[in-house]
C-alpha cells in the first residue's frame, strides 16, 4: 500500500514538474497508439463491412479466423513483425525496426482483428430486411452502406474504443519491435516494465497511473461521443 501511495505522489510530482522525459513518453504512447487505432479502424471497419454484407463460400471460416485474431498474443505479433522487418527479412530494406513506425505496424496488426470482429458482429446484428428496405427507397448501394454504418454507429464506436484499449496497454510487441530506446521508442508500457525490472517501483507505479489516466481520458471522450449518439 505504501508503494502505491508513493507511486501516486511520484506521478503527481512528475506531471506537476512537467518532466520532459515523462511527457515525451506519454506523447509518444498517445501518438503511436492513436495512429495504429486509425489504421485499424480504416482497415477493420471497411473489411468488416465487406465480410458482413456479402455472401461467399467459406464466410463462417473467415469470420472464425477474424475472431481468433481478436485474441492474438502481442508477443506472437511482435515476433512476426520483427522477422519481417529484420535486416535479412522481406521488409528489411525499409530499415524501420526499433523505431516508432515499427511499433505502429505491430499495434495495427493487433488492433485490426479486434475492430474487424466487432464491426462484423455489429453489422450482422442489423435486421436482415433493412438493406432491402433502404434499396427499395431508391438508395444506391453506397448510400445503403453508409446508412447501415449509421445504424450500427454505437457498436462501431465500441470497436474503436476496444482497438485503442488493446494497443495502448500492449507491451510485448512494443518492446520487441521498438527496442525500448530512451528518448526515441520508449512508451509508457515498456518504460513501466523497465522501471519494475530496475526495482524502481515508485516510478513504475507513477507511469502506470499516468497510463491509466490517459486511457480513461481517451475512452471518456469516446464514451461522450457514443452516448450522445444513443437513440432516444
Amino acid at each position: 500500500m505504501d508503494l502505491i501511495l508513493e507511486g501516486l505522489i511520484t506521478a503527481i510530482k512528475l506531471l506537476w514538474a512537467l518532466d520532459p522525459e515523462v511527457l515525451g513518453i506519454t506523447w509518444l504512447s498517445l501518438k503511436v497508439s492513436g495512429i495504429a487505432t486509425l489504421i485499424s479502424v480504416g482497415l477493420g471497419v471497411s473489411t468488416g463491412m465487406i465480410v458482413a454484407l456479402t455472401r461467399f463460400p467459406g464466410k463462417k471460416f473467415v469470420v472464425s479466423i477474424v475472431n481468433t485474431g481478436m485474441g492474438l498474443p502481442p508477443v506472437v505479433v511482435g515476433l512476426f513483425v520483427t522477422v519481417f522487418l529484420w535486416r535479412n527479412g522481406p521488409l528489411g530494406f525499409l530499415d524501420i525496426l526499433y523505431t516508432p513506425t515499427a511499433i505502429i505496424i505491430a499495434q495495427s496488426v493487433i488492433a485490426t482483428p479486434i475492430v474487424m470482429g466487432i464491426s462484423i458482429a455489429a453489422l450482422q446484428n442489423l435486421p436482415n430486411k433493412l438493406r432491402l428496405q433502404i434499396l427499395s427507397l431508391g438508395a444506391t448501394r453506397m448510400q445503403m452502406v453508409l446508412m447501415l454504418v449509421r445504424e450500427a454507429r454505437l457498436p462501431l464506436m465500441a470497436a474503436v474504443m476496444a482497438g485503442f484499449g488493446g494497443v495502448i496497454s500492449e507491451v510485448g510487441a512494443s518492446i520487441m519491435v521498438g527496442g525500448n530506446i530512451k528518448g526515441y521508442s520508449r512508451v509508457l508500457t515498456t518504460a513501466t516494465v523497465m522501471e519494475t525490472g530496475k526495482g524502481e517501483f515508485a516510478v513504475a507505479f507513477a507511469l502506470s497511473i499516468i497510463l491509466l489516466f490517459l486511457v480513461f481520458l481517451v475512452n471518456y471522450i469516446f464514451t461522450l461521443i457514443q452516448q450522445r449518439e444513443r437513440p432516444r
